[in-house]
């Protein structure tokens, strides 16, 4: 099922090559622009989370050591963008890192997962999108880099898996089966709240108020960070479980009970794999960029008595 390994050390030439045939494009790029942080078309939320949910499970069937070794790519890379607040560009040399532990993450995955996800996102994005971004950096530079992307794609797909990894199915042990009882709990105590929530509002898609893009990266720094000491195999049986509770969802966007409980399930697994330190890093982090007006106007958009309830059983869940 695997490629041979020489194919891995094609990965690492080619992405050398993608990295010194684009990196001036990347340069270019305004990476600190509010722009990235819009939706790329028509607001089309239920479109949008079908392309989520494509992103889901190619990332379930991903190997979990090259994703992680991908994650910390990026965190590595993040650490030099923190310290370029004009454009947010990043070192060549974290570039190249990023472009091959990407490389080699899809390559872990069938062709088949990769178009879906190609095919999902294509769909709600607008065509006129590529072209006004190439309009702000310089033409030959995009294509040069394009034109370098294509074929590092060949040589992806030349090592490319054929089947989808199989996770492997967990027993849980009697940690993890209290936090299953706890998770029965708070969903039920908040599933009414769940359901009052306007799951299809665009609010979701707007920047939070008064922060910068770097001020945003820097906590989902530290969410990458969380996400690359939880264990793998708990990780997967958590994006199985968003998958299931997408597939379930009504007109309104709610999922059903027993789905949302399971979402919980898999997320206090995770969460409880990893140091309580690096928790309160992620929860530090978006603590410092969510002002006190965003709650407050979430809270007013629904019950709150229901949302008291589902804070307080929240609470429960977490101790």
């Amino acid at each position: 099922m695997l490629a041979p390994a020489a194919h891995a050390d094609e990965i690492r030439f080619a992405a050398k090559k993608l990295a010194d045939e684009s990196y001036a494009f990347s340069t270019q790029v305004d990476w600190n622009n509010g722009l990235f942080m819009n939706q790329p078309g028509s607001f089309q939320p239920l479109a949008a989370l079908k392309a989520i949910d494509k992103m889901i499970v190619m990332g379930a069937a991903a190997d979990p050591k090259l994703l992680k070794a991908a994650a910390e790519a990026h965190h590595k890379a993040i650490a030099g963008a923190l310290s370029s607040p004009g454009s947010g560009a990043i070192a060549k040399e974290n570039w190249q890192e990023i472009n091959e532990a990407l490389g080699r993450v899809i390559a872990s995955v069938p062709e088949s997962m990769v178009m879906d996800v190609y095919t999902s996102v294509s769909a709600i994005t607008d065509p006129k999108v590529p072209a006004y971004l190439k309009s702000l950096v310089n033409g030959p530079d995009a294509e040069k880099a394009y034109a370098a992307f294509l074929d590092f794609k060949d040589v992806v797909k030349k090592s490319q898996v054929t089947a989808a990894r199989t996770p492997p199915v967990l027993t849980e042990n009697p940690a993890q089966a209290g936090i299953s009882s706890a998770a029965k709990k708070l969903s039920e105590a908040s599933y009414p709240f769940l359901k009052e929530v306007d799951w299809l509002s665009d609010i979701y898609v707007k920047p939070l108020p008064g922060t910068t893009s770097q001020q945003v990266l820097k906590a989902i720094d530290k969410a990458i960070v969380m996400g690359v000491a939880m264990n793998g195999d708990l990780l997967s049986e958590a994006t199985a479980a968003h998958h299931k509770a997408i597939g379930s969802i009504d007109a309104k966007g709610v999922t059903s009970l027993q789905d949302y409980e399971a979402v919980n399930a898999g997320i206090g697994k995770i969460i409880a794999s990893v140091p309580t330190s690096k928790v309160m890093d992620v929860y530090n982090a978006f603590a410092q960029i969510v002002k006190p007006e965003v709650p407050n106007m979430m809270f007013s958009m629904v019950n709150p008595l229901d949302a008291n309830a589902a804070a307080k059983a929240f609470y429960e869940f977490k101790d």
